[in-house]
């Protein structure tokens, strides 16, 4: 030890001093054994007292944050409600191998590699091997329908759906497909499922708390935060169909086909892509309303397919000033009409060239697109009041 602890030590009474003889053999043994022990002890508590510090005067509480607080703070009792509506997709397609390569041909390099021999599964009789794909996607019946992106889906040769409980797996089949809108519904069997609650997002606002639920990269179900940073985006060439919700909730590959939800968990969204360079979040994301997801939904459930509306018209791809102050219009907030198709809808109710259309069934038309949207969301057959 670094110090010595002095240990005085006495002879039984009757004994003799160390140095003047022999001492009576017990009480050698029993001083030689208080040694010892007084040795250790005290080398025991000079080594603790050198290395510890004092405990730490920590303040702590362990009880768990108050209801109020939670509330005005916390999106867990919303992710608690929401996140079992949320599913894992997994897809497996079969792709194809080239054949070209000498060393296939030759079956010493197959066997040095591994590779199986004609007539074996997966041998060069076999033109195509398992390819594995990861999306998500949500519950929006109990009784087992799914939204999901079409990109998630498309081509697969078989589906799973795993429920965020990590347990519970479903094989699932493809009710319809909508590529205009990279929509796509599933179907699993099964019973009371924990189906999410669907809001109306054209009642969003730019700057509204959104959560974004999915399985980014495989990681497993996960929840980010942001805000709707933008509405009605546009021009990406992603889709035909292009209203794009943008928020900043962090959205990775996986993501895809998973639910951007609302403050209180109810669906306002699909998530379908992110704007990024380097392949990760940006902190750019954009998600299919479930406004204009609701009618292709509908449609595929009850027939298995989409059926749009179709005007018959042609239009100006941009009204500019000069066509304004040319047709003596109010603004430019409208579609014009250039070209009248026979035999169309439009046609039929007298619609003209050089008629400026300014809104659809009571909503405002602000520029072709809008107008080809509105159309286009609108089911064959259906009576349209337009105002010119």
């Amino acid at each position: 030890p670094s110090r010595c602890w002095p240990v005085a030590l006495h002879w039984p009474r009757g004994g003799r001093a160390l140095h003047g003889g022999r001492p009576h053999a017990a009480a050698l043994g029993r001083c030689m054994l208080a040694l010892l022990t007084l040795t250790v002890c005290g080398f025991q508590l000079v080594a603790e007292g050198d290395s510890l510090n004092p405990p730490a005067r920590l303040r702590v509480d362990s009880s768990p944050i108050p209801d109020d607080v939670r509330q005005a703070t916390s999106y867990a009792p919303v992710v608690k409600r929401v996140a079992p509506s949320v599913v894992n997709v997994f897809t497996t397609k079969m792709v194809a191998v080239p054949r070209n390569h000498p060393f296939l041909e030759d079956p010493t390099w197959r066997r040095f590699f591994g590779l199986p021999d004609d007539g074996e599964e997966g041998g060069r009789s076999s033109r195509a091997r398992p390819q594995q794909g990861l999306g998500s996607g949500v519950l929006v019946t109990e009784d087992g329908y799914i939204l999901t992106n079409n990109h998630v889906v498309d081509e697969a040769d078989e589906i799973k759906v795993g429920l965020s409980d990590g347990q519970t797996e479903y094989e699932a089949r493809v009710v319809g497909k909508d590529p205009l809108t990279d929509l796509a519904v599933l179907k699993v069997e099964g019973t009371n499922l924990p189906a999410i609650t669907i809001a109306d997002s054209n009642q969003l606002e730019v700057g509204d708390a959104v959560l974004a639920i999915g399985n980014p990269r495989g990681v497993g179900q996960t929840v980010t935060r942001g805000i709707v940073s933008a509405l009605g985006r546009s021009g990406f060439g992603v889709t035909l169909y292009e209203d794009f919700i943008q928020t900043d909730a962090a959205i990775n590959p996986g993501n895809s086909g998973g639910a951007l939800v609302d403050a209180q968990g109810r669906l306002v969204g699909i998530n379908t892509f992110i704007f990024s360079r380097s392949g990760g979040s940006q902190g750019i994301g954009f998600a299919t309303p479930i406004t204009l997801a609701r009618p292709v939904l509908d449609a595929i459930i009850q027939q298995g397919k989409v059926s749009r509306g179709f005007l018959g018209v042609e239009l100006e791809a941009e009204v500019t000033a000069d066509h304004v102050k040319a047709f003596e219009l109010p603004d430019d907030q409208g579609a014009l009409v250039t070209k009248v198709l026979e035999g169309g809808a439009a046609a039929a109710a007298g619609i003209k060239e050089g008629d400026f259309i300014t809104e659809f069934n009571g909503k405002r038309v602000t520029a072709r697109r809008s107008l080809h949207f509105q159309v286009r969301q609108t089911a064959p057959t259906t009576k349209a009041a337009l105002k010119l």
